[in-house]
């Protein structure tokens, strides 16, 4: 994992001490809220409905057991003994006093950690596969160039007022598992055809009230010419991006409005002119950065294990957890095992200070000090030996983490909505809630099956919901608050963007609603057929007819 340098250090205390004398500034009066805003939106602070907001990075969703415990000290000193794990793999405190922020700040700083570049119109949080440099899938660890974009980002004269903000997510594996397709910029590790590794260039993807799919701008690119590439993208965004009109400045609405053949040309162009020196860095800094992420102290262990199989065979609670929250590591004896931050009748992403504390200790003892956060708002511990695993899984029953519902139907996505965002138009959490309790028996969420439900409280679609199975967005309408539900969506490889079924429902009339389309949905598939590949089969018109039927 990546350790800063004495620039990092530097930098980010700086930063802290710049942002307290503007606190200071603001709390004294010199600074009107108008003058502040760009200031704290620098930092990560929001204004939200009730309080300040401070969203923490955690890049491409990597943490260390002294950095959680830090976020649980945070947690229970600064706010109200918990925080909020996001779809951009951070972490929100939704209660500080403005006046404690600098001394939060200086907290993070003591563990390597910091809230820059998580709003504001920059390039945000660089994200990635949760499973990175771990998965059996995997071509390539993806991280070391995760990092490398994200020190190319974080103070690049040119880039530090985009016209909108900017999202780049990276993965290493043919499986997409970090919604490249729905991100400005998405990179995904590849061969070509002569078995060099490189990446393949996405560009022009978002969700927001445009959702668009991204466009393969380059199949293949060396790797050693990724920060030039990188570099030509934003110039061209930079030079022609929309900056009279919010709703049109992200770089999709560029991509969509040139054709992505155009765009591309100009990529190109811009490229061919660069001078290649000035963003290819040095071979000893690139060496320097992927040390950081070689692989841990790894034992030599049999791929099975005998306690790990006894215990399989003879306790059926552990092995419906095992069967949904443990995955195929790629060195054998180890498996990386995956924590669902979404009890049933739970507030989807939520981690109470004791539990961050116990997720830290677990990651000590049993993973090599590793813990990462994902972008559907769980944790996973990624380096956990078989013989080991059992006993991990009884320390998170005892702090109500062993929800055995990943990518089930409760394993629900959504914002935090107008329970705390300025900006939403109806409730997420509450309907989030609903409907996990309506379908959460052990029984039923077997019977469904793959599942992903995704909420949003307004249409910047936080919650994702355009990438959802069944997707959910909360809207206002004369003064009440109605759902509107898109089916088919999908974050992975064959990504799509789900299509609305009809008129909208209330909140009350939603977990109906979705229980009436899971139900048709159970009555139509053949043997094996997940809800996705039903809906690709058959359209949307069996659910709208019985959706609306019953209502």
């Amino acid at each position: 994992m990546y350790r800063y340098d004495e620039f990092d250090a530097r930098f980010v205390r700086d930063r802290v001490t710049q942002f307290r004398d503007q606190v200071e500034r603001r709390i004294g009066g010199d600074l009107s809220e108008e003058e502040f805003r760009p200031l704290r939106l620098m930092n990560g602070l929001y204004l939200q409905l009730h309080a300040y907001m401070l969203r923490v990075a955690v890049p491409y969703g990597t943490m260390s057991a002294s950095q959680v415990r830090q976020l649980a000290h945070i947690a229970d000193t600064y706010d109200k003994g918990y925080g909020h794990f996001t779809t951009r793999q951070n972490i929100q405190f939704n209660w500080p006093k403005l006046s404690d922020v600098p001394d939060i700040l200086d907290d993070l700083a003591d563990v390597e950690m910091h809230a820059i570049q998580t709003s504001g119109n920059c390039i945000r949080n660089t994200t990635a596969d949760q499973w990175a440099g771990v998965a059996a899938d995997e071509l390539e660890d993806p991280r070391p160039y995760a990092e490398l974009v994200r020190q190319w980002s974080s103070l690049h004269p040119e880039f530090s007022f985009l016209p909108r903000k900017f999202k780049i997510a990276v993965t290493g594996a043919p499986r997409d598992r970090a919604a490249i397709a729905f991100h400005d910029i998405g990179l995904r590790v590849k061969k070509n055809e002569a078995g060099e590794t490189g990446f393949e260039v996405l560009v022009g993807g978002g969700m927001g009230r445009t959702p668009i799919i991204a466009a393969n701008v380059r199949g293949w690119l060396p790797k050693n010419e990724l920060l030039s590439y990188l570099e030509a993208i934003m110039r061209v965004y930079n030079l022609h991006g929309r900056r009279d009109n919010k709703y049109k400045a992200r770089i999709k609405i560029l991509v969509h409005e040139l054709g992505a053949e155009e765009f591309t040309r100009q990529v190109e162009a811009e490229y061919a002119n660069i001078d290649q020196p000035v963003v290819v860095p040095p071979a000893e800094e690139l060496a320097r950065i992927a040390d950081y992420f070689s692989p841990p102290g790894y034992e030599e262990l049999p791929a099975d294990d005998p306690v790990y199989t006894k215990h399989l065979a003879t306790d059926p609670a552990f092995a419906s957890w095992n069967e949904t929250s443990v995955v195929e590591h790629k060195v054998p004896g180890y498996a990386i095992v995956n924590i669902s931050l979404k009890p049933v009748g739970g507030i989807p992403g939520d981690a109470t200070s004791e539990q961050m504390r116990t997720i830290a200790d677990l990651a000590e003892r049993y993973s090599l000090n590793e813990i990462r956060a994902t972008h559907e708002q769980n944790l996973v511990l990624p380096n956990v030996r078989k013989q080991d695993i059992h006993d991990v899984w009884l320390i998170l029953a005892e702090c109500g983490l062993a929800s055995a519902n990943l990518g089930k139907v409760t394993d629900i996505i959504s914002c935090p909505g107008l329970d705390y965002c300025g900006l939403a138009t109806a409730r997420s959490i509450p309907v989030s809630q609903a409907i996990s309790k309506r379908l959460g028996a052990p029984e039923r969420q077997n019977q469904i099956g793959d599942m992903k439900i995704k909420i949003s409280g307004c249409i910047n679609a936080c919650g994702h919901h355009h990438a959802g199975h069944i997707g959910i967005l909360g809207l206002e309408k004369r003064g009440q608050e109605f759902y509107q539900i898109t089916l088919g969506g999908s974050a992975d490889e064959n990504a799509s963007i789900g299509e609305i079924v009809g008129p909208g429902f209330s909140g009350e009339q939603v977990p109906e609603a979705v229980e009436t389309i899971i139900d048709t949905y159970i009555g139509l598939r053949n043997e094996g057929e997940t809800f996705l590949e039903a809906y690709r089969r058959v359209g949307p018109e069996p659910f709208k007819e019985a959706v609306y039927a019953a209502h």
